[in-house]
């Protein structure tokens, strides 16, 4: 007789939503969506995405758009988007949320996140849900208008780790330094094919705020999504959030199994942080203490919570940022903006010299804020690739509000630890609650008479066709590892504005690492992209696919892939393709002319798929791992076109 294991809370989740497939590590399933989000960097596409398969009304539990990243108007076009967006949203059933109304996740986190819940949005950091108990998954805009159409979201059935915390966080160390830690010990594509669990005495010491930030910067590992149990103290930031009725108690079996375990001592955590240029690069605060630094900006997704600003507002008290630094802070809500206006705590950061932002994503996304030339940039944000900035050559450091907060007192790294006496800040028992900035939908009978908006810069999906029998194509770009999605489609105010003009946007692709990449790709007419580890690692932006796609790409051929790009370039019709040996890396260079002589029949056929390098004569087998269901896509041209032929 088979013995029956219990289940992780990820899989019971699983369990309650699957529509396809069976929850076999490895295999395709395909989930029911509860909830889903949108930005406005990547939303004017999902929805145009949505209005192209030709569903009039959303048909998920619950749908919002949010205008939080794309919000400083230099121009008309991020008017016109959000124009478009809200306009949008009142014909076909979406919640709106107003600029100012403050960032996604923290916003969804506290108005309208539900335990037990499925939640995937057009961001990368959408697992902040996990924080209370959300199966929270960050996926393309084509996905996210998918789901909103009733369709499922396919996913490889992922791998189980339980982070087990044990103890309690001295004090100065925050829920900042368990991630960074959890960074250190996984790295930043230790996560791939992974849903982070976390689970252990030490969770009950930490409020749903700090679980979030944990949840948030899980992205970086490259993992599926994390989760927290919903338990008390869940059920008590849901109850001051007025909304005690969308409590349900979550928690993994005695029994469950999982494929890792990591153990982790809270108390013998110290103050870190995530060195130039990547999230998983760790050293302690006391490493760097006395370094100099020249900016310090505090907000983010990942560290914008009333609770943090309190613990910033509580150091800055009383003194003043030294010379030479310059201080942001951006609440992450209006909610958490109006609490901290009415109880003193953000005259206090004025008082400090802090410049306060409004609550946006802003220097996060590169949305202002850039730091000098080479300037050192502290920051409680929850990536630092190089660039993501604005500035070319700044020195980006991820650390906790706490540390934050020192350091810009003092002009130096400083170790939150030598504060002496820590604050304790108390979680309110009620939330100032206030929805004015959300925008409810209309009645159904009006929405067929509502006209869409749109700009002069919203073009539409660039088109795409069937797969070849076979491909012949230039290599037009060689790159190297741990290539992010802000190398291959950068971010910044000068870029996101043109997120919803695939064709001007294109002409920024890949030029971080070659400003002549989209020249040559337009000129070759079909080419293909050949990379290293990690590739597609970082933002959900499905641009990073689309812009290939409008230049000519017609695969990607590299050593890995990161799991949300790889899913964008099926999405798109660019085929994903891995080294069988990492070492025929070395048997390509820019401008060889390759072949792909029989794609189309290895694909269908579940074959790995033959690269013949023609300038060199060398044959090179890849590997395209692909479910029936993301062969079909390929196979038709994309995800578009498979959903309006199987609608």
């Amino acid at each position: 007789m088979a013995i029956i294991m219990g289940l992780t809370i990820a899989q019971k989740i699983i369990k309650n939503h699957i529509v396809d497939g069976q929850m076999i590590t490895g295999s395709d399933i395909g989930l029911r969506i509860d909830q889903t989000l949108t930005q406005d960097a990547t939303g004017t596409m999902a929805y145009l995405e949505f209005e192209a398969i030709g569903v009039p009304r959303v048909k998920t539990e619950k749908s919002v758009a949010y205008i939080d990243h794309n919000t400083l108007q230099t121009g008309f076009e991020n008017a016109d988007d959000h124009r478009f967006i809200q306009s949008v949203c009142k014909k076909h059933g979406i919640y709106f949320s107003r600029p100012g109304n403050g960032i996604c996740h923290q916003v969804h986190l506290e108005r309208f996140g539900k335990p037990g819940k499925t939640l995937i949005g057009s961001d990368s950091h959408t697992p902040t849900g996990g924080g209370i108990g959300m199966l929270a998954i960050g996926a393309g805009g084509l996905d996210v208008a998918v789901a909103m159409g009733g369709g499922a979201y396919y996913i490889t059935m992922p791998k189980m780790v339980k982070v087990e915390l044990t103890g309690k966080l001295r004090p100065w160390v925050s829920a900042k330094d368990i991630i960074l830690k959890v960074l250190e010990v996984m790295s930043v594509k230790g996560g791939v094919g992974k849903i982070v669990e976390y689970a252990g005495e030490g969770v009950k010491t930490l409020s749903v705020p700090e679980r979030a930030t944990i949840t948030n910067m899980g992205a970086e590992l490259g993992a599926t999504t994390s989760i927290f149990p919903s338990d008390e103290v869940t059920r008590e930031f849901l109850k001051a959030q007025g909304r005690e009725e969308d409590y349900t108690e979550l928690s993994s079996d005695a029994d469950a199994e999982y494929d890792e375990i990591i153990k982790i001592n809270l108390s013998e955590l110290k103050p870190l942080a995530a060195c130039p240029h990547s999230p998983d690069n760790i050293k302690t605060i006391e490493e760097l203490s006395g370094k100099e630094i020249n900016q310090v900006c505090i907000g983010s997704c990942t560290n914008s919570s009333y609770r943090d600003m309190m613990k910033v507002a509580a150091i800055l008290k009383g003194k003043t940022v030294a010379d030479g630094v310059s201080l942001a802070i951006a609440p992450g809500s209006k909610q958490v903006l109006n609490m901290l206006a009415l109880n003193g705590a953000l005259g206090d950061m004025i008082a400090a010299g802090a410049r306060i932002l409004e609550s946006a994503c802003g220097p996060c996304i590169g949305m202002g804020q850039s730091p000098n030339s080479g300037g050192v940039s502290l920051r409680t944000f929850n990536r630092n690739f190089e660039g993501r900035s604005g500035t070319a050559d700044g020195q980006i450091y991820l650390v906790s509000p706490e540390t934050a907060a020192a350091s810009a007192l003092t002009g130096v790294f400083t170790d939150p630890t030598t504060l002496g006496a820590d604050v304790e800040i108390e979680m309110p028992e009620k939330f100032l609650i206030n929805d004015n900035m959300v925008i409810a939908p209309i009645n159904e009978s009006e929405m067929d008479s509502v006209e869409v908006l749109r700009g002069p810069n919203i073009k539409p999906y660039p088109e795409t066709s069937p797969l070849a029998d076979s491909i012949e194509a230039s290599c037009s770009l060689k790159v190297g590892d741990n290539i992010t999605t802000d190398h291959i489609m950068p971010a910044g105010a000068k870029i996101l504005p043109l997120r919803s003009n695939i064709p001007k946007i294109s002409e920024h692709c890949f030029t971080v690492c070659d400003k002549d990449f989209p020249s040559r790709a337009k000129t070759l007419g079909s080419s293909i992209v050949v990379g290293g580890e990690n590739y597609g690692q970082g933002s959900s932006r499905e641009h990073a696919a689309l812009a290939p796609l409008y230049l000519g790409v017609k695969a990607v051929l590299v050593k890995s892939f990161a799991r949300i790009h790889r899913a964008n370039l099926i999405n798109a019709g660019i085929i994903p393709l891995t080294f069988k040996n990492a070492c025929d890396y070395d048997k390509i260079k820019l401008g060889d002319m390759l072949e792909l002589p029989n794609v189309k029949e290895e694909i269908a056929e579940g074959k790995n798929i033959t690269v013949i390098n023609k300038t060199n004569g060398e044959t090179i087998e890849t590997v395209c791992e692909l479910t029936d269901r993301t062969k079909a896509i390929l196979i038709a041209g994309g995800l578009l076109d498979y959903t309006k032929e199987n609608s």
